[in-house]
């Protein structure tokens, strides 16, 4: 299981219950690495999208307590009601397969979990009202890969892949 995001200099990942940057490649990279996976969400994160729809060519499961299993099945996504719940839907799938696309509590909860965390990294103070948590500060988490600078709709980006030497079982 993996997490992907993008977060500016302060680790910061949101605003107001949405992305703080638009940034082009970014997506681009987000689209082409999570397509025809599986996505996993809160019920804000699912909401903030337009129309309150889930991603195309995905698997979307969202851990939404309380939620409309009806609204689930009509819109096409899979809802969950808790992390005992969560946990079992995802031992249906390969776990390479799986992302972690937020919120902010989610990739909390989450992250002990995961192997992965492809985060790109915004040169830039987005504001932000939510954070991730400092891979830096963490021990068993370290920077394995990372790109040149590149340029998106007027900031410098970079792709970064970090690791985690000891991730919990789900």
């Amino acid at each position: 299981m993996q997490a992907i995001l993008h977060c500016d200099l302060k680790w910061g990942i949101g605003k107001k219950n949405d992305l703080m940057f638009r940034l082009p490649k970014d997506m681009s990279y987000f689209r082409k690495t999570t397509l025809n996976k599986v996505v996993v969400m809160g019920s804000n994160t699912l909401l903030s999208f337009p129309g309150s729809k889930p991603l195309k060519n995905r698997t979307n499961i969202v851990l939404w307590p309380g939620g409309d299993k009806n609204r689930a099945k009509e819109d096409g996504f899979i809802m969950v009601e808790s992390l005992e719940e969560l946990f079992k839907e995802l031992k249906k799938y390969n776990t390479d397969d799986i992302f972690i696309i937020g919120g902010a509590m989610m990739y909390h909860t989450m992250l002990p979990y995961c192997k992965y965390v492809f985060l790109t990294i915004v040169e830039a103070d987005g504001g932000a009202e939510v954070f991730f948590d400092n891979l830096e500060l963490l021990s068993n988490w370290s920077l394995v890969e990372e790109s040149e600078k590149i340029e998106d709709n007027g900031y410098t980006i970079r792709f970064t892949k970090w690791e985690n030497s000891s991730p919990c079982e789900g």
